[in-house]
């Protein structure tokens, strides 16, 4: 789909710190993070709706595998996952690393977007590719 901006980021258009890939997901940091290390994990086939996807058990593999990464880079026990799907229509599900005083409060608030460098962008994404299985 070429008006997906998910799509375009598979396909290599689109710039992306790329934490996990396999032939079927994809998973990278979001460039609006609400933490460090906040990353998206995407089905590289076009689904609009997690729930439309045929191989649903191998998507929460790779977000196991990367939600468990997340907690030894940052040293958190404390990984939020959300699926919304409405701001990018493309299935995706959100894991991020939350920590006391990360600003937040009790639940996430989808405004509390980080300003983070792209050096910390970078750093955040090696920790996590290191820290994985």
């Amino acid at each position: 789909m070429t008006d997906c901006i998910f799509c375009n980021i598979v396909a290599g258009e689109i710039p992306s710190r790329v934490v996990y890939e396999d032939d079927s997901f994809l998973a990278f940091l979001d460039v609006r993070p609400l933490n460090p290390g906040h990353t998206l994990v995407i089905p590289k086939k076009h689904h609009r709706w997690v729930w439309d996807m045929e191989n649903t058990p191998a998507y929460m593999e790779v977000c196991h595998k990367i939600a468990n990464a997340q907690r030894s880079a940052f040293e958190t026990d404390h990984i939020v996952s959300l699926i919304f799907g409405e701001e990018v229509p493309h299935a995706h599900m959100w894991l991020v690393p939350r920590h006391e005083n990360d600003g937040h409060g009790g639940s996430i608030n989808l405004k509390n977007i980080k300003d983070l460098s792209d050096e910390a962008m970078d750093t955040a994404a090696l920790q996590i590719v290191k820290n994985l299985p």
